[in-house]
């Protein structure tokens, strides 16, 4: 990595800054999800960008994808100790977004 053109904010966006990244993230927050019911949690996600999305954070050290040896198959999500320093921002997000959304219904 240049560290002289080195911005944390474009890196963290990098890691976190679509869509739905940061939707699964939060909802990992309270614990592991089976991969049709956190894929539940995100309106809106086709299987294609959930497939996606899991794999990058995975990737990216924030997601613990693990498959259980039964049929039929099983696979399971949790927020790695990455993932949960994460906490305090999309805590923080998702109250900013209550607060903003109350406001514009004023």
């Amino acid at each position: 990595m240049n560290t002289i053109n080195f911005c944390p904010l474009d890196y963290t966006m990098n890691l976190i800054g679509t869509k739905w990244k940061p939707l699964v993230l939060f909802h990992l927050l309270d614990g592991p999800l089976r991969s049709g019911i956190l894929q539940k949690k995100v309106p809106g996600i086709s299987n294609k960008m959930f497939t996606q999305t899991v794999r990058e954070l995975e990737k990216d050290g924030l997601v613990i994808r693990e498959v259980f040896p039964v049929v039929p198959p099983k696979v399971e999500y949790a927020l790695s100790e990455k993932g949960i320093s994460l906490k305090p921002i999309l805590l923080s997000l998702d109250a900013w977004g209550a607060k903003e959304y109350q406001t514009t219904k004023g």
